[in-house]
């Protein structure tokens, strides 16, 4: 059995936010030898992304700097978690321009990022301000179309309530699900 690597991309404006509480509660039950890898995507922040498809012959550059870092540990990791909070109905700016630059990415000569991303599986973490968990549904179902196109293993969205830090934890029913969120 090959073992799991697990990049967690934090795509929160704020640190040790009520996401990423929610996202490291669901990341400690994970077994002890399971690598883990945290990167915040403010702090590897991407230019937007310039679609180039129809430019000469459309394909993109070899990703370089950030671009380049975020893509080596993409392809590196077996389980890829997007822990973004909820903003109006959708993840984060940072969480989405990421996910632009894969368009990119699937167009680099010899790259196959589509073809190496196949298999692994997608996660999502997201805090939102209400009880409603319809209200993320744009954001679920955003992550669990894009898993379906890379055909990625979509392995579900944890929904967790809070506004101010610290908030989540006050929300039971998500501390009960991250216990078992990736098992």
């Amino acid at each position: 059995m090959t073992a799991r690597t697990f990049l967690f991309l934090l795509g929160s404006s704020r640190t040790d936010g009520n996401t990423e509480e929610l996202a490291r509660l669901a990341a400690e039950q994970l077994p002890p030898e399971t690598e883990q890898r945290w990167l915040n995507l403010n702090e590897l922040a991407l230019p937007d992304f310039e679609d180039l498809r129809h430019d000469g012959d459309g394909r993109y550059p070899t990703p370089t700097g950030n671009a380049a870092t975020l893509l080596d540990a993409t392809l590196g990791a077996t389980d890829l978690v997007l822990a973004s909070p909820l903003y109006w109905y959708a993840m984060s700016t940072s969480t989405k321009r990421y996910l632009d630059h894969w368009s990119g990415w699937m167009r680099v000569p010899g790259l196959d990022f589509k073809q190496r991303m196949g298999g692994r599986t997608l996660w999502g973490v997201t805090a939102l301000a209400t009880s409603d968990h319809s209200v993320a549904e744009p954001a679920t179902g955003t992550l669990r179309t894009i898993a379906s196109y890379m055909r990625m293993e979509w392995g579900g969205m944890l929904l967790g309530v809070g506004t101010r830090p610290g908030d989540v934890l006050g929300d039971t029913a998500a501390v009960a699900r991250a216990k078992t969120f990736f098992g």
